[in-house]
């Protein structure tokens, strides 16, 4: 599919090539970028392949084609995707459930897979090492931030300016946003990541900053976060399906909903997913939008799966595009929510009944599925899908489960690096005094 093109989410422009959608991040009219046409591909041409750099490379090459980074997808793919994501069986449960383990990466989060495909892939689209250094603005309500600066750390045509919500993430998520110095710089705002991402989004769309600064974006509303993602659902669904003979449904923990984006992608290109529901906690815009038609974005509340702590999630723009109606969407998609309360017992209860150690994030996957009805467990391979490493929140599970959390070596030592941060007003004016 020569020239694939992506198109605002607001409609507003004309479509731009793959590589200037990585590079702009956010679109001029304050869009998210989304394919003019997804390509379609058939399952069964996948079944020699394995590990996610070759998949990538099958799966992506229709998103590539015609662009200048056309030629650099396997390289790409080959430098980011080389990190585990396996599919474990849940072997206590009598039901065929499943466990898609993201957080085996640098930062212990999913979005390690997706800041290390879009690093690799701007580093390949900067035209020369004296041109005029990239800004990249990243709001974090916890994991991107890290992973992110793990992925462009040391990189001299970039300088990345994580900005996150004081007192709203984990102590070792802020030791993660913090320890990096150099071409890394941590702002702590006096906000909520709301807060954040809309700093982010107003320095996009400010003409004197936007000229004085080449702004781009690492959240998931830049385009290169969600492909990448794409590939362990991809991987995943193929592998459980070949299994079982069924194909999977997903339980996706969900805050920007980036990651859920990516899985609904993936179905629409016609991989085997079955049913996705989103597992939010008490910020319920998304779960309210499902059952009432009505999108009524609101404050972000803090709870403990602060990752998930958003109250208006950019990439609904991108999900909303991809179906003629709500009704529509209705029919692939659903979505619950889980307090803080029950999140502490599904982490307690499934370590006593299973032995698997939750974050809080993938703890609120885990009570979703202990919603469905017995009827449901059984219709299908169920897959929940973890997020994080529990040691990124010790202080919270560790004294549910009543154990210490074995903490994998790339999170120690990160964590024995000293912190760096900046405190700031949650006003455009006091972001523009500290970039400049």
């Amino acid at each position: 599919m020569p020239g694939l093109k992506f198109a605002s989410s607001r409609g507003a422009d004309a479509p731009v090539s793959l590589s200037d959608a990585i590079a702009q991040g956010l679109a001029p009219d304050g869009g998210l970028y989304i394919p003019t046409q997804l390509p379609t591909l058939h399952a069964g041409a996948f079944a020699s392949l394995s590990g996610l750099p070759q998949i990538a490379r099958a799966a992506l090459a229709g998103f590539f084609a015609g662009d200048g980074l056309q030629d650099a997808l396997g390289e790409i793919a080959d430098a980011a995707l080389d990190l585990p994501a396996p599919t474990t069986a849940v072997e206590a449960c009598s039901d065929p459930l499943f466990v898609l383990e993201l957080y085996h990466g640098p930062t212990a989060a999913f979005k390690d897979f997706g800041a290390r495909f879009l690093a690799e892939s701007q580093q390949r689209l900067e035209a020369s090492p004296s041109a005029r250094p990239m800004t990249l603005l990243v709001a974090t309500s916890g994991d991107t931030g890290s992973a992110v600066a793990a992925a462009f750390h040391g990189r001299p045509w970039v300088r990345v300016v994580i900005l996150y919500p004081k007192g709203l993430v984990s102590p070792r998520q802020e030791q993660q946003l913090t320890c990096w110095g150099g071409n890394v710089l941590s702002l702590r705002v006096a906000g909520t990541f709301d807060d954040c991402q809309g700093l982010v989004k107003k320095a996009f769309r400010d003409p004197a900053l936007s000229r004085q600064f080449r702004f781009s974006s690492a959240n998931s509303i830049n385009v290169g976060r969600l492909l990448p993602q794409m590939i362990y659902y991809i991987a995943s669904s193929l592998e459980i399906a070949g299994r079982t003979g069924l194909a999977p449904s997903y339980i996706i923990p969900a805050g920007n909903l980036g990651n859920a984006c990516a899985a609904l992608w993936a179905r629409a290109m016609g991989f085997p997913l079955g049913r996705i529901v989103l597992a939010h906690n008490i910020n319920r815009a998304v779960p309210d939008f499902m059952s009432s038609g009505r999108w009524e974005p609101r404050p972000s509340i803090a709870t403990l799966a602060s990752a998930m702590d958003v109250g208006n999630p950019s990439n609904m723009e991108r999900i909303r595009a991809l179906y003629p109606n709500w009704k529509s969407m209705r029919e692939h998609l659903s979505a619950d929510s889980v307090d803080d309360v029950t999140i502490r017992a599904r982490m307690r209860e499934d370590f006593m009944q299973y032995g698997r150690e939750w974050c809080p994030h993938t703890a609120t996957a885990a009570e979703v599925y202990s919603r469905l009805s017995a009827a449901e467990r059984r219709a299908s391979p169920w897959v929940l899908v973890a997020t994080a490493h529990p040691a990124k929140f010790d202080e919270v599970v560790e004294p549910v489960i009543g154990k210490p959390i074995a903490v994998p070596e790339s999170l120690g030592r990160l964590l024995r690096l000293p912190q760096r941060c900046v405190d700031l007003p949650p006003t455009l004016d006091a972001l523009a005094a500290v970039l400049a």
